[in-house]
């Protein structure tokens, strides 16, 4: 049996305006919903000396809280040069305490013992000056007598000023400038403590903050170079949206703004704070799968969820309305 003209036509036109329904149709139609999906930006720890791992704390999976111990490089190098910085600090600090002291007792006994024989000497040499006197105004010394009495009686007293002051200069201690020396020493003898206790502390880190284990790429026993990661950490707070906006709507996104979303499997009224919203428009990328948005010029917005959700997740976000 042939079909006229007539109806091949009619089914022709219409099976032309199904076709353009179903491609065009959602084009013109506006969506309720933005696609996206859930992101995070691992760390990753590593050793910043070459060693041996010793301890590996946590297994992939894991959730850590913010200063949980994760691994263990051999340490024996490093507080080798913590424990040497240490006996530095400790000289520093004895030579800075005894350049603010004066002299040991006994060594100012030898002072004193100086300043007893110099005044016995200048006492000696005193009473020979008053003897030598009467005797040169009668006559019996000739004048040049007295005057080489009298200059040993003052070279006597000079040698009795010297010794006070030897004595009264060992009980000061060392020169302002020399304790200022020694204390600068104590200061740089400390900051090479704290630098190498921080490179000790490096060689058993601990999370940041409250984390997910991604991955470990090493086991005890094994060699790991320097800087190379150990292991992965997802944290928590490095968890976000990312979802993208058509330019007609992006005045309604600014940093900070409460955008409503849902994912399969998750609670109802999920929220996010938008972080981050792209200066730079670009066309929406082929993981986002939605045919109103295909080829169509967004921008990316990124937002911070109030609760845990796994990357790679795909997410439908509420689209905010723009203020009048």
């Amino acid at each position: 049996m042939k079909l006229s003209r007539p109806l091949v036509a009619i089914l022709l036109l219409a099976a032309a305006a199904i076709v353009a329904v179903l491609v065009f149709a959602p084009r013109l139609t506006r969506a309720h919903t933005l696609s996206g999906y859930v992101e995070g930006e691992p760390l990753y720890l590593a050793s910043p000396v070459s060693g041996t791992v010793q301890e590996v704390r946590v297994s992939r999976g894991d959730e850590v809280a913010a200063g949980q111990p994760l691994f263990v490089v051999d340490p024996r190098q490093l507080r080798a040069q913590r424990d040497q910085a240490a006996a530095d600090l400790a000289a520093a600090q004895s030579q800075a305490l005894d350049a603010r002291k004066g002299q040991r007792p006994v060594e100012l006994a030898v002072f004193e013992a100086n300043i007893a024989a110099a005044e016995a000497e200048a006492r000696d040499a005193a009473a020979v000056l008053r003897r030598t006197e009467p005797l040169v105004r009668r006559g019996i010394y000739a004048p040049a007598r007295l005057d080489d009495v009298r200059a040993t009686a003052q070279a006597a007293q000079a040698r009795l000023a010297a010794a006070r002051r030897q004595r009264d200069a060992a009980t000061l201690g060392a020169r302002d400038d020399q304790i200022l020396a020694a204390e600068s020493r104590v200061t740089q003898a400390q900051a090479a403590l704290a630098g190498a206790q921080a490179r000790l502390d490096d060689l058993a880190p601990r999370a940041p903050s409250a984390a997910r284990v991604e991955d470990t790429f090493f086991q005890p026993g094994e060699w790991a170079a320097a800087n190379a990661p150990i292991l992965a950490l997802l944290p928590y707070d490095r968890i976000k949206l990312r979802f993208f906006v058509p330019e007609a709507s992006l005045a309604a996104y600014k940093r900070g703004a409460s955008v409503r979303f849902s994912c399969d499997g998750c609670a109802a009224g999920l929220s996010a704070r938008v972080t981050f919203v792209s200066p730079r428009p670009e066309f929406t990328p082929p993981v986002i799968y939605s045919r109103e948005a295909r080829d169509r010029l967004v921008y990316l917005v990124e937002a911070r969820p109030s609760v845990r959700l796994n990357p790679g997740q795909p997410v439908d976000v509420v689209p905010l309305e723009p203020a009048p």
